[in-house]
């Protein structure tokens, strides 16, 4: 037991020792590991200055809770000791908030906003979405130099030509409307929290004004989304109770007409066969009107069912024009840059410039060549 703890200790003191080693052998070099924060320093600023601003603008929507009744029970409970909403568990609703984050990013809604009218805030300017993307979106400058193979690359290949009066077809889009598609999805994002079921939409652009106008509209459809599949059921239900009404309607008005017109053809007959003619237009009158008057009833109820299933949202936080940007984050950038600037000199003051060092040794051809060249370049320099 001495031995182990005598070990343990002298492991300790070698470490302590290989610490205070590396760290005497960085402050030998400080004047290198200033240089290259300094360099790391300006790599920064020029990365964080060349990356153009975007705004964001967040906006918070609390959606109505679609079945109240499973959400207080035992199911209710359950879903929510494991993370989900009430919506979710019961299956009430087949849209509920957890899927409003892929109705979101889905093809259709982002497509639904390339017409979008949108005005940027310096200029008054006024574009379509997909005319502020496509033009005055603008891109860091080693995104062009990277994205050169590529044009190449279509230069080469037969580019697909689109016919004049093209339509947007999701089914089948083009390559710049599928890019576009995914340039858009990113800036145009949407969150849950999965205990509160607050939808949280996110837009980011590089205008504070359009950025503002994009995420009420995204809110705005998102609703109408929603509204509409929530109350499918019950429109379809609303026509097909208005449609028996209104022909229950023409055949009251028919059948009123009829034993109007008999009335006014028998007037003072006093025959049986008159008399029963009379009766059955009577009751067809009576029929045709007690139809005629459920078929309204079912109206009204259709009606009041459309208004009891449409989604009330509650807005927590309105969109509003941001007066910050939300990136780039300079300061976040220039630590950074400087940081791995530390990390990589320290690193080739430790390791790399050390494993150098000894295979010169083990090579000394190498060195003397070196050692030559070094001598050349000194008697050309005087």
């Amino acid at each position: 037991m001495q031995e182990e703890q005598d070990f343990r200790e002298y492991d300790n003191d070698e470490k302590e020792i290989d610490l205070l080693e590396l760290a005497t052998k960085l402050w030998a070099q400080k004047k290198k590991i200033v240089k290259w924060c300094v360099w790391g320093a300006v790599i920064g600023l020029v990365i964080a200055f060349s990356i153009p601003r975007e705004y964001a603008t967040s906006v918070k929507l609390a959606p109505e809770i679609s079945d109240p009744k499973a959400a207080a029970g035992g199911l209710g409970a359950l879903a929510s000791i494991a993370g989900l909403s009430s919506g979710a568990a019961s299956g009430a609703d087949a849209v509920y908030p957890q899927l409003y984050p892929d109705v979101v990013s889905s093809v259709p809604f982002i497509t639904s906003l390339f017409n979008v009218e949108v005005e940027t805030k310096e200029d008054g300017e006024k574009f379509t979405v997909q005319q502020y993307m496509e033009d005055e979106t603008s891109s860091p400058w080693w995104s062009v130099i990277l994205g050169v193979p590529g044009k190449i690359i279509g230069l080469l290949k037969a580019d697909e030509e689109v016919e004049e009066g093209h339509k947007l077809n999701n089914f089948q889009l083009t390559k710049d409307e599928a890019d576009l598609v995914e340039a858009l999805s990113k800036r145009v994002t949407a969150n849950v929290d999965q205990k509160t079921s607050v939808v949280t939409i996110d837009v980011k652009m590089q205008d504070p004004l359009v950025s503002a106008m994009l995420a009420d509209t995204v809110v705005t459809r998102l609703q109408e989304y929603v509204t509409s599949y929530r109350t499918n059921k019950a429109r379809q239900d609303l026509e097909y109770a208005e449609k028996l009404n209104k022909e229950a309607q023409q055949e009251y008005y028919r059948a009123q007409q009829r034993y109007a017109d008999y009335l006014d053809r028998n007037q003072g007959l006093a025959f049986r066969s008159a008399q029963i003619t009379r009766d059955r237009l009577e009751n067809e009158t009576t029929l045709a009107f007690n139809l005629y008057n459920q078929t309204a009833q079912q109206v009204q109820k259709a009606k009041a069912k459309v208004q009891e299933t449409t989604p009330v949202y509650a807005v927590v936080t309105p969109a509003t024009v941001p007066i910050k940007p939300a990136a780039p984050r300079k300061v976040l950038i220039l630590a950074g840059f400087i940081f791995l600037a530390f990390v990589a000199c320290a690193a080739w003051i430790l390791f790399i410039q050390p494993m150098v060092e000894e295979h010169k040794k083990a090579n000394p051809e190498t060195k003397r060549i070196e050692d030559n060249s070094s001598k050349k370049v000194k008697k050309n320099e005087d």
